[in-house]
This record gives structure tokens, C-alpha cells and sequence, in this order.
């Protein structure tokens, strides 16, 4: 392989100086909203096809719509893709069949979402199912005759989907609106609970669009897919077609404390109970791959119970026998999926690495683990045939899809465009990682971006960027909602500290968060801040802002009354979206409790001491640095009181202060004009207190 090197040693950076000032402006957040997003690279069986998404966005209309497209690997004369699904349909999900002359996918064309068909020569697309309710996700039988299918339904429906629509059409006509609960759940990430679930179904497909199903997980009590990310990759069939496996956590009382995801076996014609295969565990176990011969089951499992940052560690599971086995346990990083290479000797996984996200490929015998594909982050992949498919962004471009050996030993060949390509006028930020010695003198590293108009000589003022998770990372990747370009285009040097606590860097680095967030991470910060200074003279460290979401954002209010010089601090304004301002209360308020209470190592009521250690809201009569303040009114994971107790906190002490508030956005903000209200909101504080 032929590695695409983005990052280019600093000294040879200095050496040439910038070209950066050849090109006529920088990246700016509308380049940001309506850049195209290439997804869900699939592959022909024979991998000679490759299906991708592809996602354009309106602005005007602020809306977005996505279509498939497809190209010939094989072709000799190296066409670019076409375009499969007709204009005006809005797709996802692509899947082929097992003769590969036909393309699955998922649309809302017919006012609900329902699966369809067409062939890999285009034309007009089947209707397969028309369900009473959408169709989440789908996964083909080996076979192609039938499909396995996540509906949302009533518990006490059964198999009934009629039933279903009824009561929810019973629910629309009435005057009141009032809803009683008798437990938690009550609301999950930016939905209330209803009493539907998420149930898996099997339907069998023929020449008019199926309207009835089999419920094959109906004795477990939970949701499949998960809620709120889950997705088909949580299910799968046996080769032979005759039984499917799925992950579920039960839908209990417990069930906000737990992270107890079990892997159940059913059979496909909906007969007999499901099999509890991971009962032993009672930690999160999930995405099941069966061999091809059907006799070993892998998927991956975590270890502690109420962790949900815990390492995910490969496992195979002797079906006959039960015997259980981890295949990698030496390899400290915690896995993304599963993919059997075409001889089943190897798995291809994704896993945080170091501030990138490469592919790997580990020997199921010995366990050895190779980097296939690194330079960046690999984002999704599939493997067919001769073929390897993925996409991979960096800090300079989102998701670009490739193709190359099953091995990865060809060059990769690029099949859509990188950002720069398509924005041919703007110049990006070089980047570079960095190291320093940080808490417990452990290496922590990080990543500076220079602003795009870089001249050397000049110093820059300096957007320092705080992840959000906390077991995250700002690394060598793209991101649509927190992107270093957006600041970098503006004229600014981005500085990113992967504090302890940030994923890819080893279990123990993540774990030293828990219960610490107010005193490791903040010493990694500071001293992060001083190196970045110290081995680049172009940061001016008098004119910074800092930024962050989530515990980003309750870092950026811990800064604000923990990280003091004479001057009150080395910032000149702060920005804090969606963070916690009273731990204990967001103890209470949140939706999945499992995490603040593995976090802060207890409940609020029996551990109310280990909240109120690193709690902001006990440090506000220290306040002094200019704050701007968002949050999103369906945002239940940190509930909007948050923001607006923050905000309330920096007014009443006549901090100069601005609250964005969005009646409807949740943890993010996705919609594209909400988007761009929001960077230019965050751009113009910025300016207004460091220039530009």
C-alpha cells in the first residue's frame, strides 16, 4: 500500500514556509454544511461492485438527501460511479444480494420508511415491504428469500403490527396529552419513552410487498437494535438460515443503571424461546459473526459491568461446546466490529489508535495484530472477493472512499473526491501530533492545526479544543460538528490535548478519568497548553479562547473557576455547549445513569461527596472570563437546565455572557442551518475577543 501521509514533519513545514497564502481563503463552516458525505461502502459478493451513499445537502432548504451510487471495479476504462436510485428518492442502508445483481436498500418514498430493490443496472426501484410501521433495519437471509427486520411495536402486541398503528392512531385523537410512567426510562438521548420497542422480525420476500412478519424475538424483553444507536449490525443469521443472533439489554427497572447487553440465539421461523449464549457475562456483549461454517460464534465483550468505555475485546465461542476463548488479549485497544477475511483465518476490526483510527487485521489462532490501513481514520470498510472497501477522513477531508487488495497490499485507489479536490480555493491547516509529559509524568499527546494563512514568523491566536466523552478524541479525523478547519479557516492555530481519560492510548489511560474528571485531565490540559507553546512559537498564548461539548463543556465550566494565574486565567473567553454545571443534579437528571454513577463511583444519593468534588457550580463566585453558553432544549442526555443554570450563574455575577439556545437540537447540532447559526455565532465570540 501506498500511504497518503497528511501530516508533514514541522521542520520541513518551517523550512519551505507556507503555500497556503497562494490560495484564496480558508475552510469556513458553509463549505462545512454542504459538503457531499460518502458512506456505507458495499461491496458485489464478488467484489467486483461497489454501492456507496452519498449525502447532499441543501442549505437553502435546510435539508440534506441521499442517493446510491455505483461503480465497476473491474471496468477497464475506469468510469466514475453512477448513479443507481433515481433523483428524488432519499436512501440508506445498501446491501446486495447473494447473486449480486441486486441491491437492498431502505426509503421513505412511500411516506414510510420500507425496503426496496433494484438492480445493479438501475431503473425503477421494487417496493418490498409495506409495513404499518418503518422498517429500522434490515439484514438478507444467505439465501435472498427472506429478511430479518427491526420494527418498532408495542410490547403487548406480539406479533400483531396492526395493532400496533391502531394504538397509535387511538393516541392521536385524543384531547389529552398527559403520559404516566412507572419507571426509568422515561426518556433516552432526545426521545420519550412511549412504550414501543424495537423488536426483530422475519419476513419473507416474493413478488407483492409483504405486509406480515414473524416476531423471532418476542420472549426477550428488549430492544433490537439497541436504542439510542443501535443498528442491523447488532443482529445477524447463521449461515444456514435456520436460527439469527442479536444482542439485547432487558427493558426493566435496571435498565438505565445497566450496560448488560447479552447475546441471544432464536430461530428464524419465530419457534421455541430464545438461547441465551453470554448469560455468563454481565458486561456488554455484542455483534455476533458466525463462522462460515456455522460451528464459532465471534462477536465482542466487554468486561466490567456499567462501563460503557470498557475495552471491547474480541471473543470466539465453540457453539457445540460452549467453550469461550478471547483471541487478542494482549492487544490494549478496544475493537469496533467484525469482518471475517475470505479464508475465516483473520477478523478486520477498526479500533482508536494513538490519535488515529486505523484497520487492522488479527490472526484468529495467534492473536498477532497488523495496522492494514492507518494515515488518518478509516470510518467504515467491507471485504468481498479480491476487494477491500472503505472510507477514510483526516484532519483535512472528510470521507473519501477507496478500494484495494483483500489485503491491503495494492495501492489504494480513490473513488470520490477528497475536500480538497472539490473546494479547490481553500486552503487547509497543516497539523501535526505532539507529545508531553502530563499527569503521573505519563505521555499524553495531542494535535496543532495552523491557521490556513500560516506565514512563518507570525504568531496566531489559538482556539484550544476540548473533546467531549470523556473516553474520546480529537485526533487525525474530520468531524461535521466540531472541525479544527472551521477555526483554522478563520485565521486561527487549534491546539487538542488528548487528556487522560481519551480512548486509543490504552485501557488504563481511559480508565484514569473515572472519578478524576476536575483534577487529571485539567493538569493534562494545563501542561498540554504550556508544551504546545513552548515547541511552537507561532500560538499566541495571549489571545485564546477555550472550547468544548459535553464534558468538554464541563471542563471549559471547571476551567472557568479552577484554572487561575493573577489575571484570572490564560483565556480570553470561554465556550461551553451542552456541559454539565451541577454534577449532583445531573445525577439525577440524566437519562443513562449507568455513567455518571460508574463516573463519580456511586449514586448521587449514596456517594453525594464524590459529585460535589469536581462540581462547577460550586466554584462560580470564582467566574470572571466571558462566556458564551449553548444547549439544546432535546438534549435529555445533559438536560438543557444545565446550560441555562450556567448562563443564569454568569449573568447574575455580570459576566459578559451570550446563551445559544436551540428549541430542536439535542447532544448536537445536525441541522444544516442550525449549523451554521452556530459556528457563526461561535466565530464571531471568538473574534470579538481574540480578533480575527
Amino acid at each position: 500500500m501506498t500511504p497518503r501521509h497528511a501530516v508533514l514533519p514541522l521542520a520541513l513545514m518551517l523550512a519551505c514556509g507556507s503555500t497556503s497564502a497562494l490560495a484564496a481563503r480558508g475552510f469556513e463552516v458553509r463549505d462545512l454544511a454542504t459538503l457531499d458525505r460518502v458512506s456505507s461502502p458495499t461491496l458485489s459478493p464478488d467484489g467486483r461492485r461497489v454501492v456507496f451513499a452519498k449525502r447532499v445537502a441543501d442549505l437553502a432548504a435546510n435539508k440534506s438527501a441521499t442517493a446510491l451510487w455505483i461503480e465497476d471495479l473491474f471496468a477497464r476504462d475506469a468510469a466514475p460511479p453512477v448513479r443507481l436510485t433515481p433523483e428524488g428518492w432519499n436512501v440508506n442502508s445498501p446491501a446486495f444480494s447473494p447473486d449480486g445483481k441486486t441491491v437492498y436498500f431502505l426509503s421513505g418514498k412511500s411516506g414510510s420508511s420500507q425496503l426496496y430493490a433494484i438492480a445493479t443496472s438501475g431503473g425503477t426501484p421494487k417496493q418490498l415491504t409495506a409495513f404499518t410501521t418503518d422498517v429500522g433495519g434490515f439484514k438478507l437471509s444467505p439465501d435472498g428469500k427472506r429478511v430479518a427486520l427491526n420494527l418498532e411495536t408495542f410490547a403487548d402486541c406480539k406479533a400483531d403490527l396492526a395493532c400496533t398503528q391502531k394504538r397509535m392512531d387511538e393516541r392521536g385523537k385524543q384531547k389529552n396529552t398527559g403520559m404516566v410512567f412507572d419507571r426509568i426510562f422515561i426518556r433516552h438521548w432526545d426521545a420519550w419513552n412511549d412504550g414501543r420497542l424495537n423488536r426483530l422480525f422475519v419476513a419473507t420476500l416474493g413478488d407483492k410487498p409483504a405486509t406480515t412478519a414473524t416476531l423471532v424475538s418476542g420472549d426477550v424483553n428488549g430492544d433490537v437494535p439497541s436504542r439510542p444507536f443501535g443498528d442491523s449490525g447488532e443482529y445477524t443469521w447463521s449461515p444456514d438460515g435456520q436460527s439469527l443472533v442479536f444482542n439485547a439489554r432487558i427493558a426493566d427497572a435496571k435498565e438505565p443503571t445497566s450496560t448488560n447487553f447479552d447475546l441471544y440465539q432464536v430461530a428464524a421461523d419465530g419457534t421455541g424461546s430464545a438461547k441465551n449464549l453470554t448469560a455468563a457475562n454481565p458486561a456488554w456483549d455484542t455483534g455476533a459473526t458466525f463462522s462460515a461454517d456455522g460451528k464459532t460464534l465471534y462477536y465482542r465483550a466487554m468486561k466490567r459491568p456499567g462501563f460503557e468505555a470498557d475495552r471491547f475485546g474480541l471473543m470466539a465461542l465453540d457453539l457445540a461446546s460452549g467453550k469461550l476463548r478471547e483471541i487478542a488479549p494482549k492487544w490494549d485497544r478496544s475493537a469496533d466490529g467484525i469482518t471475517l477475511a475470505n479464508d475465516g483465518k483473520t477478523i478486520y476490526t477498526t479500533a482508536t489508535d494513538m490519535g488515529e483510527h486505523p484497520l487492522f487485521a488479527i490472526d484468529i489462532a495467534s492473536g498477532e495484530v497488523k495496522k492494514l490501513v492507518g494515515d488518518g481514520s478509516v470510518s467504515a470498510f467491507d471485504l468481498a472477493g479480491p476487494t477491500l472497501a472503505l472510507t477514510r477522513n483526516s484532519l483535512k477531508s472528510g470521507d473519501v472512499l477507496y478500494t484495494t487488495s483483500a489485503d491491503a497490499t495494492a495501492p489504494l485507489r480513490a473513488i470520490t473526491a477528497a475536500a480538497g479536490e472539490t473546494l479547490k480555493d481553500v486552503s487547509f491547516g497543516d497539523f501535526e501530533q505532539f507529545s508531553f509529559k502530563g499527569w503521573n509524568n505519563e505521555t499524553v499527546h495531542g494535535y496543532v492545526v495552523k491557521p490556513w494563512n500560516y506565514v512563518e514568523g507570525q504568531k496566531y491566536p489559538v482556539a484550544f479544543l476540548i473533546h467531549g466523552g470523556p473516553q474520546g478524541s480529537f485526533g487525525n479525523g474530520w468531524s461535521y460538528r466540531w472541525n479544527p478547519q472551521t477555526y483554522a479557516g478563520q485565521g486561527y492555530a487549534v491546539v487538542m490535548i488528548d487528556f487522560h481519560g481519551s480512548t486509543g492510548y490504552g485501557q488504563a489511560f481511559t480508565d484514569a478519568i473515572s472519578q478524576h474528571w476536575g483534577d487529571r485531565p485539567l493538569e493534562d490540559l494545563q501542561k498540554g497548553w504550556a508544551a504546545a507553546q513552548k515547541q511552537y512559537g507561532f500560538l499566541n498564548g495571549d489571545k485564546a479562547c477555550a472550547l468544548g461539548a459535553s464534558y468538554g463543556g464541563f471542563m471549559v465550566n471547571w476551567i472557568a473557576g479552577n484554572w487561575h494565574t493573577p489575571a484570572s486565567g490564560p483565556w480570553k473567553c470561554l465556550v461551553n455547549h451542552d456541559g454539565v454545571f451541577d454534577q449532583r443534579m445531573m445525577g439525577f437528571a440524566t437519562e443513562e445513569l449507568w455513567f455518571t454513577e460508574w463516573e463519580q463511583g456511586g449514586t448521587a444519593i449514596d456517594k453525594a461527596s464524590n459529585y460535589e468534588k469536581f462540581n462547577p457550580v460550586n466554584h462560580v463566585k470564582d467566574w470572571r472570563v466571558p462566556m458564551l453558553v449553548v444547549h439544546g432544549q432535546q438534549d435529555f442526555r445533559i438536560p438543557v437546565e444545565q446550560g441555562i443554570g450556567a448562563f443564569t450563574a454568569l449573568q447574575r455575577q455580570g459576566i459578559e455572557s451570550k446563551f445559544l439556545y436551540f428549541p430542536d437540537e439535542n447532544h448536537w447540532v445536525l441541522k444544516p442551518a442550525n449549523s451554521v447559526q452556530w459556528h457563526d455565532t461561535v466565530n464571531a465570540w471568538l473574534k470579538q475577543h481574540i480578533g480575527q
